[in-house]
């Protein structure tokens, strides 16, 4: 018998299955959204970000940890201290195609479960680790390598929600959701540097592991599984989906938005000990992720209200002002002016987040919509569930390459600093890249294309 929740009732023809499974559910359909859809949808996004806030939490442990390993009798290098905050972002996207397609093949809720639980791995190991300091380098990057699981939460987290929600209105609880998991960056940079005064360094690991398992028994007693999401998807198409050209232009939109965000996450606390020493740098570092999390809602609201094509285009703009501006601090010496202008950044990568992410459900529907035919209300029907599909897709492998896209960031600042101990020309090169981006963001959707029978571009048509 099929487990429905909140007077969810089965299709016609459903396979019934055991466990909180949803058979019938249909978002886009106004009055099953107001009687059922929009209570069921938000009990699930709340113990979604629930987890994936841990998830991250659990990403950046050591990105915290190497203002500290010194004290514990570990010395590294500025290039080691990187490394280490570079590895666990590079397996962090890594996992998140495989995540990205958890969902699917497993169900959104059980899936869940599972990813809580394996955050306990990592914070297991950071505890042996910090407890035994005389482990070779190399020892060392394994083990924070893993905390890359943390980091893959997040695809499969989106991929799940975005099924709940209904197109049209994706935006802001796509941006909630990430904004969730992405807070779990400043709230472990804010909460590490007390705990380790009080407790240790260890203490960075044991204190994660109860609110783990609260989060899975939460995930197995309150999310679902849709019928609808869980078919999964076959090596076509992700072979498909990773040739498609919206996936590649959106992969690269998303290195400047989310790449440059955990990038800048992972290295701030390096970055402010370069460039101003006498600065305390684990009193600030937390600032950063804080201000860029919070503003990633707020991208995900001015992309539903203003079109996501536009809100990214004047995004990258401001990225490359505020770029300009660290850049001018640092050559001025003034840690103020640094701060400012380096939060101000943050704050651009959270809106754009959130504005790019609300484009990529939008335009595989604009898309599939404008191919079928439109006076056929099935064949739109179809249309929207090809759309769902390939959308979620798309954010798995997109989510990846936005994530690679932060270790990239994070080398750049690594080659800067060893070729002229200063961070200026990776300054100088990221504002360039963010000009490249708003001339292909209005090349692929502000400048006026054929969809369908009409000429208009694609944020006109709702990207």
């Amino acid at each position: 018998m099929t487990a429905l929740t909140d007077d969810a009732a089965p299709r016609a023809g459903a396979r019934p299955r055991g466990g909180r499974w949803i058979d019938h559910w249909d978002p886009d359909d106004d009055r099953f959204w107001a009687a059922t859809g929009r209570r069921v949808a938000a009990r699930n996004l709340v113990f979604s970000i629930f987890t994936e806030h841990l998830g991250f939490c659990v990403w950046l442990l050591w990105s915290i940890a190497v203002l500290h390993l010194a004290d514990n009798g570990v010395r590294l290098s500025v290039g080691q201290a990187l490394w280490l905050t570079t590895l666990p972002n590079l397996v962090g996207a890594a996992m998140r195609i495989p995540y990205t397609f958890a969902p699917a093949r497993f169900g959104g809720r059980n899936w869940t479960v599972v990813s809580a639980l394996l955050l306990l791995v990592p914070c297991g190991l950071f505890v042996y680790a910090i407890e035994n300091p005389d482990l070779p380098f190399w020892a060392l990057l394994l083990i924070a390598a893993t905390t890359g699981l943390g980091g893959g939460n997040f695809a499969s987290s989106m991929a799940n929600i975005t099924h709940f929600y209904p197109a049209r209105r994706q935006g802001l609880p796509l941006g909630l959701n990430a904004a969730g998991g992405n807070l779990g960056t400043s709230v472990t940079q804010l909460a590490m540097p007390p705990l380790i005064v009080a407790f240790g360094l260890a203490a960075v690991g044991w204190v994660w592991m109860p609110f783990i398992l609260l989060a899975a028994a939460c995930a197995y007693f309150f999310m679902d599984n849709l019928t609808r999401a869980s078919s999964p998807y076959t090596p076509r198409e992700m072979a498909a989906g990773a040739r498609d050209g919206q996936t590649i232009v959106m992969s690269v939109l998303y290195i400047g938005t989310f790449g440059s965000f955990i990038g800048y996450s992972f290295s701030f606390g390096v970055l402010i000990e370069n460039s101003f020493p006498d600065v305390a740098a684990s009193r600030f570092v937390w600032l950063g992720a804080f201000a860029g999390s919070l503003a990633r809602p707020l991208g995900g609201w001015l992309a539903d209200r203003f079109g996501g094509a536009r809100v990214t285009m004047v995004d990258f703009l401001l990225m490359g002002l505020g770029v300009a501006a660290v850049a001018a601090a640092v050559r001025a010496g003034s840690w103020p002016t640094f701060l400012a202008a380096f939060l101000f950044v943050f704050v651009a990568t959270g809106v754009g987040n959130g504005s790019t992410y609300r484009m990529i459900p939008a335009i595989f529907r604009v898309r599939e919509l404008a191919e079928a035919d439109r006076g056929d209300s099935a064949a739109a029907e179809r249309a929207l569930a090809r759309a769902r599909r390939a959308s979620a897709a798309a954010i798995g492998l997109i989510s990846a390459v936005g994530a690679v896209g932060g270790v990239l960031i994070q080398q750049t600042f690594r080659i800067s600093i060893e070729q002229t101990r200063g961070i200026a020309p990776a300054l100088v090169s990221l504002a360039a890249f963010y000009g490249v981006c708003v001339a292909l963001t209005w090349f692929c959707y502000l400048r006026k294309v054929r969809v369908g029978q009409v000429r208009m571009s694609l944020a006109e048509a709702g990207v």
